[in-house]
């Protein structure tokens, strides 16, 4: 059975940090694209960061760009997202998601990763003004 299990969020400053993880099992961690996006209450899903199975490209929404790093670890089947200078428009439930292969790589390639076959049920971030 294929797991992605979040943790990571809570309630933060605007200006503060926090790091996500996505910790993944049931599946061959290097065979797969990984990725997060976000929804915010009443706003439609929003991919936020991928990184590719192929090379370890990583794509990054414009609003997060230069504040965001996304990161793996593949001994640990493990997925980071390190979010710096944080902005209340950044709080959302995020999640993270999986796709094997090319489907994954296009679909990273292509940011939209709430359409990744697999997915986690969400780390609520909160940011504070």
């Amino acid at each position: 059975e294929v797991q992605l299990v979040e943790s990571g969020g809570g309630l933060v400053q605007a200006g503060g940090s926090l790091r996500l993880s996505c910790a993944a099992s049931g599946i061959t961690f290097d065979d797969y694209s990984i990725g997060w996006f976000r929804q915010a209450p009443g706003k439609e899903r929003e991919g936020v960061s991928c990184i590719s199975s192929s090379d370890g490209s990583t794509y990054y929404a414009d609003a997060v760009k230069g504040r965001f790093t996304i990161s793996s670890d593949n001994a640990k089947n493990t997925v980071y997202l390190q979010m710096n200078s944080l902005k209340p428009e950044d709080t959302a439930v995020y999640y993270c998601a999986a796709d094997k292969g090319y489907r994954g790589r296009a679909i990273c390639a292509g940011f939209r990763v709430y359409g990744m076959v697999y997915r986690g049920k969400g780390t609520l971030v909160t940011v504070s003004s």
